[in-house]
């Protein structure tokens, strides 16, 4: 319903096949994110750095195809996006790098190849593993988690201000990016990243929450 109705409101399309929505997190909740991308019949790319989750949803049937590679995934975007083939593709590594791929297509070629965002990182939890930051693997992010905290910390912070960095220059292009109430907005404001609203006041975000925006 989240990613029907942002289509509805956001792009006035009652069809999203050729649309494309990019995201991440495949674990707990934010689960459900690959299998919303078929039924809305649109071309999902989620992202996600722990390869068990990525793979359980793959064998569960969630995702329909998984790859580590972008040159691979961006090559799949463009060929379901032209021929309006519904897909969801989970992306094995950090969605920074998609975004930042993203900004990179649009810088080399003029095109905009991502019609919806969103994230489901578990960013109410940023510094204990819930969000894990693009500068470093999987595996050496979670040990400098347990052996350097505060390092971990700055890293993630930084990892933020580059993730709304891509975001904000495909925004301004024309893709629609929305808040899952995951705290996503709220964090990469701590870390200092441009979120704010222009001339609101300092509480308000530049992009909506699903709950008002898109679901009420």
């Amino acid at each position: 319903l989240t990613v029907l109705n942002a289509g509805r409101r956001y792009l006035k399309a009652e069809d999203l096949s050729g649309k494309v929505f990019v995201t991440s997190g495949l674990g707990g909740m934010s689960g459900a994110q690959a299998k919303a991308a078929v039924i809305a019949g649109c071309v999902g790319i989620i992202a996600e750095v722990d390869e068990a989750a990525l793979l359980k949803r793959h064998k569960q049937g969630w995702l329909m195809e998984i790859s580590n590679n972008l040159d691979h995934c961006i090559a799949r975007l463009r060929d379901a996006r032209k021929n309006k083939i519904t897909l969801s593709l989970g992306y094995h590594g950090n969605v920074v790098d998609l975004w930042e791929r993203l900004v990179h297509e649009l810088d080399t070629t003029g095109e905009l190849l991502v019609d919806l965002g969103s994230d489901q990182t578990s960013c109410h939890n940023p510094f204990s593993g819930g969000y894990y930051p693009v500068q470093l693997g999987f595996e050496e992010a979670k040990q400098l988690l347990s052996t350097n905290p505060g390092k971990f910390r700055t890293l993630v912070q930084e990892s933020l201000k580059r993730h709304v960095a891509a975001i904000n220059r495909l925004a301004d292009k024309g893709m629609f990016f929305w808040d899952y109430g995951n705290a996503f907005l709220l964090e990469a404001q701590r870390a200092g990243a441009d979120v704010e609203k222009r001339g609101a006041n300092k509480t308000e975000f530049r992009y909506p929450s699903y709950v008002q925006h898109i679901m009420g």
